[in-house]
């Protein structure tokens, strides 16, 4: 475990830092977009282990973004982690349809934050 590769895609600035610096402090390295049309070009660099995906973002919504990534050979095997502020029933089976790989609303909770984050990494 530590030592990933994971993409932030976040526009609010204060969630970006509390999410870079939580994944850090554990041993993560991380790329960081504020919009979703940010997060595509740098997946045209770099192949990060993981992606969490905000679900409201300026231009391109995250929802629409996680699309286009999972239609992306390239991409597609990426998994993508919903981290919304949408807390509504029926809304992580919207978020699960739309091709997210699991779903967490925010805030957060920083243990079960990390927990989540390392379930990606267990069997790979």
């Amino acid at each position: 475990m530590a030592g990933e590769l994971i993409l932030v895609v976040e526009d609010n600035e204060k969630n970006r830092v509390l999410f870079r610096d939580i994944l850090q402090a554990s041993g993560y390295k991380t790329i960081e977009a504020e919009t979703g049309e940010q997060a595509i070009v740098l997946l045209q660099k770099e192949k990060p282990d993981l992606i969490l995906m905000d679900i409201q973002l300026p231009g391109k919504d995250g929802i629409t973004v996680t699309r286009e990534i999972k239609a992306n050979e390239a991409t597609r095997d990426i998994p993508v982690l919903a981290l919304t502020s949408y807390a509504m029933r029926g809304d992580r089976e919207k978020m699960l349809e739309a091709g997210f790989d699991s779903y967490m609303s925010k805030p957060i909770k920083v243990k079960e934050f990390l927990k989540r984050v390392a379930d990606f990494f267990k069997n790979a």
